[in-house]
């Protein structure tokens, strides 16, 4: 339970926090702060059964059958993760309360950060594939709402737009990819397919596989040559630039590669696609960095060199080149989350990152130059700091490396390269912004920061200086723990400060003195320095954007080809293709009717279809000269149906159709007075050439849609009908669900979760076309009352809205026997909805039932007098009926049963004797409430068409007319 605990509190954090006013800043930031500490102290109670090796599982049912389950799993590599993601989010929200703005909505940023936060525990504690796929794109989308959260800015909105555009599409690569390693494994289950690396390796589509996984990895954690959208996410706050660099977002990636390490690793493919992306992403980004004139762009390029070293070594196929990784992923996180932070600190100070303004700030800021200075050596390398340490087993890794391949000496001098830059890029960074003489061109003279503000860099700083010092006693059993778990045999290593005078030693001390000799011959030149050489006639982003113009230009001209404001031409779009979507299994096999022998034809039968045949055609004939009578034939068709289905002994669905054929009418009815007018020509039979191939052209795709579909339902009637399904759905409807009624048990039971998907988009569709219909407002020809009679009574005498008013004269009557029908109309409403699990009825037949109360009230009635007497608010109705649908689920959730399954309880109450209460009451409850909700949404928005402006009147005239 802790496991989900870990998970589950930070979304939930987050929900409070985003309800929050903007003056809740301290409120949110303790939120924020008591939340991350609790996942923290969670996690470390775990910390005794991890070191004893075990794997800690929390799995609770969602459906089984389908093998889909909430999976958690935390093992040593996990654990490790999962605290640095808490710990350093604990840091983080202490950094950010005293960092971020009076002006910003903190309670926003809180929540977006937990969110945040949350998405990446679980992409850390997934024991399913599936789930961590849904889990990384959570991240993708927090990661957007955290970098965009400046809006107002153009590069905050063109930074998040671009990191989400490519880290989702490496997410759908990477859900494609785990799709693959799942049918090749035989289960989505983490563990069953990190037991199953050699049959995954060993299969065809391996290469397949493995290049849709990098991909998702190399996007994610900004490799070449998907780098280029890290340096714009610099726009975000820096607490945000912070957490994503060190624990967060890009560390996914190389977290996913060493996750899938023992399932994918150990061949040649796996060396040279991730050894080859890390090598030259481990350059590239050193090279940027040295020449980079915004502090926060030294930083943002370092991690992409840093995450190329760390994705170098995890594609050697070497056990010791892992443990260096996953070393090296914990060092980088302390002295990058300490740099971004100082960061922070000067430009809040001074109110500027450029380079070249900045210098001699060790006199006015001393605290943070001597905490940056330490964190820049362990990003260098410096001896006695963690840094040293991990790029020493780097090197020393690399030198295997070249001992055992045809590039003997390629490996050790690259990786002597990439050491020499960031050396380079480190002292520039600490003496451009602290050394030197104190600026003149700053734009704001710096004050001492707030001491809490520094407190979490300082402690970032002294765990680089513990662990540089003393590795073994420090972060040594965390190491074990964490390479262990993914290596069954963990290769012997030893964490010291001094081995001795060797080969790494000597590459230390080169790409020292290197990098400082080549930053001195650098300064010469000024601050201002020079672009990067080579590169910087190549920019990755351009290239996105173009590609991006590209598109967006050519969707654009296809949008324009196909589109049109006319319903017609899109109507045969659609129609069309999904022609050709049904005669693609054709192409295969050919059609065959079956061989069951045709039933005896009833005529009374017959002539109920004649007679819906009848009014679909007059329907279509109608169309052209009265839409009033087409939708009429409309209504004689689908009552034919509803009587089909009562004929074949289906009273659900004659009775769900019946009402759906009725609400759909009169809303239908309410609309049509906003449908344009036809135009129509002074001689009727003069058509022209065109219009005749339309219509021919229609006419022929009609005439073959429908024996297309008539040949298809002729062919599965003619077969025998597969009774399996039907036979257990018979046998099971009762013990199973709790329910004689074996449609309602199969819609709110057995297939209650597509049920919860089609009641989600009606009530999305009704908001949708509420949110539409209230912006689009024609405005009728009206007159001008004069002000000298716009006193009340005046003004409804002189224009009478029909809408605003009651009836009056001959329309009182039937307002009245409407009215006293509307208690009646909800006692059959809820009768059919407390009916429905053993008898014909249900929470949506109810729903409609009630929905048509109302809109019969609106007739008679007029919009205010509906929206007066309706006591709650459609959407709020909406609202409730999704969350009663889910409720019902969850309660079959919290008794260890799949998501939806009903849950019975009986009792006895005096008076009243046996009562059976059942979970999918609930669910139809849920359903009956969002049928309301949104048929009565829809209703208003209609209705809100005739709503008079306030400075307009509707004429007599313009009444009549209507």
């Amino acid at each position: 339970m802790r496991l989900c605990l870990i998970v589950i509190l930070p979304f939930i954090a987050s929900l409070c926090a985003a309800f929050m006013t903007s003056g809740s800043r301290k409120v949110a930031s303790w939120i924020a702060g008591s939340v991350a500490l609790a996942s923290t102290m969670l996690a470390a109670s775990l910390y005794p059964a991890i070191a004893d090796g075990e794997v800690i599982r929390f799995v609770a049912s969602w459906a089984p059958q389908y093998g889909l389950e909430f999976n958690l799993r935390m093992d040593g590599f996990a654990w490790m993760f999962t605290m640095l993601v808490s710990g350093m989010g604990v840091l983080v929200v202490l950094y950010a309360r005293y960092y971020m703005s009076a002006a910003d909505p903190v309670p926003r940023f809180f929540a977006f950060l937990l969110a945040f936060m949350a998405s990446m525990l679980g992409v850390v504690l997934s024991g399913h594939l599936i789930q961590l796929v849904v889990f990384w794109e959570l991240t993708s989308l927090s990661s957007f709402m955290l970098i965009a959260y400046w809006y107002h800015r153009e590069d905050a909105r063109l930074g998040a737009r671009m990191s989400l555009i490519v880290t989702a599409a490496g997410g759908f690569a990477l859900l494609l990819g785990v799709l693959v390693l799942g049918e090749i494994a035989g289960s989505y289950d983490l563990d069953a397919v990190l037991s199953a690396g050699d049959a995954i390796r060993a299969h065809p589509h391996y290469s397949l596989a493995l290049v849709l996984v990098l991909l998702g990895v190399f996007t994610k954690s900004a490799q070449f040559p998907f780098h280029f959208w890290l340096p714009q996410a610099m726009a975000a706050p820096t607490p945000v630039s912070a957490y994503l660099h060190s624990a967060t977002m890009v560390k996914a990636g190389v977290f996913l590669l060493v996750r899938l390490w023992p399932a994918l690793s150990g061949t040649e493919l796996w060396f040279w696609l991730v050894c080859g992306a890390g090598a030259i992403t481990l350059l590239l980004g050193a090279i940027s960095a040295t020449f980079q004139r915004d502090m926060k762009g030294v930083l943002a390029y370092s991690t992409i060199s840093h995450l190329g070293l760390i994705t170098m070594l995890l594609g050697m196929n070497s056990p010791l080149a892992l443990v260096a990784a996953v070393f090296h992923i914990m060092n980088h996180a302390t002295f990058k989350a300490s740099l971004f932070m100082g960061t922070g600190i000067v430009d809040h100070e001074t109110g500027t990152r450029d380079l070249r303004l900045l210098g001699g700030l060790r006199h006015l800021l001393p605290i943070t130059t001597v905490v940056a200075t330490v964190a820049a050596g362990a990003m260098a390398g410096v001896p006695l700091l963690n840094g040293f340490l991990s790029k020493e087993m780097f090197f020393s890794e690399s030198l295997e490396l070249a001992g055992g391949s045809s590039l003997a000496i390629a490996f050790p001098i690259m990786a002597t390269i990439a050491g020499l830059f960031s050396v380079a890029y480190s002292v520039r960074f600490i003496h451009q912004v602290f050394f030197g003489p104190v600026s003149r061109e700053l734009p704001r003279t710096p004050h001492k920061p707030h001491r809490v503000i520094l407190v979490p860099s300082v402690v970032l700083v002294l765990v680089c200086l513990l662990v540089g010092i003393f590795p073994e006693q420090t972060v040594g059993p965390v190491l074990a723990i964490a390479s262990h778990s993914v290596l069954s045999d963990l290769p012997h290593y030893e964490l010291r400060l001094w081995h001795g005078f060797n080969t790494p030693l000597l590459m230390s001390f080169v790409a020292l003195g290197g990098g400082i000799a080549f930053y001195a011959a650098l300064n010469l030149r000024g601050k201002s320095m020079m672009a990067t050489p080579l590169l910087s006639r190549v920019n990755a982003g351009r290239i996105f954007d173009l590609v991006n113009v590209i598109a967006i230009r050519g969707a654009g001209r296809l949008t324009t080809y196909l589109f049109s404001w006319r319903l017609q031409p899109q109507l045969f779009l659609i129609v069309v293709a999904a022609l050709a979507a049904g005669l693609l299994p054709l192409l295969s096999g050919g059609w065959s009717a079956g061989g069951a022998p045709a039933t005896s034809l009833d005529p009374l039968f017959l002539l109920l279809w004649c007679a819906g045949c009848a009014g679909a055609l007059g329907a279509a004939v109608n169309t052209k000269y009265h839409r009033f009578a087409a939708l009429i034939m409309v209504g004689v068709a689908g009552l034919a149906t509803c009587l089909t289905f009562a004929w074949f002994s289906a009273p659900d669905l004659a009775l769900t159709q019946l009402v759906v054929e009725t609400v759909t009418l009169i809303l239908i009815l309410l609309g049509l007075r906003w449908l344009p007018r036809r135009l129509e020509t002074a001689d009727p039979r003069r058509i022209t050439t065109q219009a005749r191939a339309r219509r021919s052209r229609d006419f022929v795709v009609a005439v073959f849609v429908g024996v297309a579909m008539a040949a298809v339902s002729y062919a599965v009637l003619t077969r025998p009908a597969a009774s399996e399904t039907g036979d257990f759905y018979l046998r099971n409807a009762l013990e199973l669900g709790g329910g004689r009624n074996v449609v309602n048990v199969i819609l709110v039971d057995f297939r209650g979760f597509d049920t919860m998907g089609e009641i989600t988009v009606v009530g999305i569709v009704a908001m949708i076309v509420y949110a539409l219909l209230r912006r689009f407002r024609p405005a009728p020809e009206s007159v001008e009352v004069p002000k000298a009679q716009r006193r009340e009574g005046e003004v409804r005498a002189a224009a009478p809205n029909p809408h605003e008013i009651l009836p009056s004269g001959d329309m009182r009557i039937p307002a009245v026997l409407v009215r006293l029908l509307l208690p009646i109309s909800a006692m059959v409403s809820i009768y059919f909805l407390l009916r429905g699990h053993h008898a014909p009825g249900g929470g949506f037949v109810g729903g409609l039932v009630m929905a048509t109360a109302l809109i019969a009230q609106f007739m008679v009635g007029g919009t205010v007098w509906v929206e007066q007497r309706l006591k709650v608010y459609p959407l709020t109705l909406v609202g409730t009926g999704l969350l009663c649908a889910g409720s019902a689920g969850m309660l079959a959730w919290w008794s260890g049963l799949p998501f939806l399954t009903a849950r019975t309880a009986d009792f006895h109450l005096p008076l009243i004797g046996e009562v059976h209460l059942s979970s999918v009451l609930l669910f139809d409850l849920g359903v009956y409430l969002l049928v309301i909700g949104a048929t009565v949404l829809m209703l208003v928005a209609l209705a809100h068409q005739s709503i008079r402006s306030p400075r307009r009147f509707l004429s007599p005239q313009e009444l009549e007319g209507r």
